[in-house]
């Protein structure tokens, strides 16, 4: 009897000794989970703190994703794009030559005929020298070594030094001197030694445009009146020969050249007009940025600083803009009166001023530069 007591008591008293066990072990796994989550959200929180965070970086990297399928896709879609370019110019260039030409030498004035030969073939001139130099011509690199290199900074993908106003294309994965974007139209970075090439090619794309599109308004409401009356007649054709008796006869029909021809005013003067809308408006917001001696990606970072010292009481000056005359001619490398034909208005491979590494004043500006800073 006793020999069981003193079991039954060595039982009760080794599960009581368990269950202190099991809850102090649970307890300090609970205070173990505890430490591991504050330790975790302050690493966490440290790992995000930035004080120079705001709406615009949490803006980009949320959008980080998007930005590098697109640097990915527009670098292995940049040759599609550059044919699509030529395919589409080489379209509306063979239906004025197939088409339109014809019509306008049997139906024009002669002078009106010389006014459409000489400025529509100086137009074509112009458009393909330039968008053959703008893919071409290499944009400019900075130098890998640091030698002749004076007050450049260092950029944290190349590790290499990196001149003022130059800035990494994450496409091309280079540096380029006085970058102002990528163009997939080009599969070329727009920078110092191609950036007129391309303004000026998306200037007389947009007057060669706007010169089709004024030029062809009648014929292009003349085709689409036609190809209407097609469809007219082609259905009155096909309700004719479905109830045809001895007595009627269908509609007459359209020949294949007649509908071609109809088809391709429309086509040329529908994408003509589009073209201009678009690309005229992007040449228009390049015109701005030239007008005040900035590039796209300047734009950007001169907003902000104006509005960092506008807070401080200051006012920024842009160190790279002359004047709104001025920023033309160095833009256009207009030197002397005679360049302006020369070199705008015929095709010239002149350099831009500067080798893009340094920023001195180009010859052709007279004024001195205002200070970067005003109080």
């Amino acid at each position: 009897m006793r020999s069981r007591q003193r079991m039954f008591a060595a039982a009760m008293r080794l599960l009581l000794k368990c269950l202190r066990l099991g809850r102090r072990r649970r307890f300090k796994l609970i205070r173990q989970a505890e430490q591991l989550w504050h330790y975790g959200h302050l690493c966490l929180r440290s790992l995000l703190y930035n004080s120079f965070t705001n709406g615009d970086v949490v803006l980009d990297s949320l959008f980080e994703p998007v930005y590098w399928l697109v640097d990915h896709v527009t670098r292995w879609f940049g040759v599609v794009f550059v044919a699509l370019v030529i395919g589409l110019t080489s379209s509306i260039v063979a239906i004025v030559y197939i088409c339109l030409l014809p019509l306008i030498l049997q139906t024009y004035t002669p002078a009106w005929i010389c006014w459409h030969l000489a400025y529509g073939h100086w137009n074509l001139i112009m458009i393909v020298f330039h968008y053959y130099m703008a893919i071409t011509t290499s944009p400019g690199h900075p130098p890998q070594a640091k030698d002749n290199l004076t007050g450049v900074s260092i950029c944290r993908k190349c590790i290499a030094p990196k001149p003022a106003r130059t800035h990494h294309c994450s496409i091309c994965n280079r540096c380029v001197l006085k970058m102002d974007h990528h163009c997939p139209w080009l599969n070329n970075c727009v920078g110092h030694y191609n950036h007129r090439y391309f303004f000026s090619f998306c200037l007389f794309m947009t007057m060669g445009c706007i010169y089709c599109s004024i030029s062809g308004w009648e014929m292009f409401r003349d085709a689409y009146a036609a190809i209407e009356r097609m469809k007219l007649l082609e259905k009155e054709r096909l309700q004719v020969t479905a109830n045809q008796t001895y007595y009627q006869t269908p509609p007459p029909t359209f020949h294949f050249r007649q509908r071609a021809f109809h088809k391709s005013v429309v086509y040329l003067w529908v994408l003509c007009s589009s073209v201009a809308l678009a690309l005229g408006a992007l040449t228009l917001w390049h015109a701005a940025l030239i007008t005040r001696g900035e590039t796209s990606i300047e734009r950007h970072i001169n907003k902000k600083e104006r509005q960092r010292l506008q807070k401080k009481g200051k006012v920024f000056r842009n160190p790279y803009s002359y004047g709104s005359w001025d920023n033309w001619k160095v833009f256009l490398g207009v030197d002397v009166p005679r360049h302006w034909i020369t070199r705008v208005l015929l095709p010239s491979s002149h350099l831009p001023h500067g080798t893009g590494l340094t920023w001195d004043l180009p010859p052709c500006v007279t004024a001195q530069r205002v200070p970067l800073l005003a109080i």
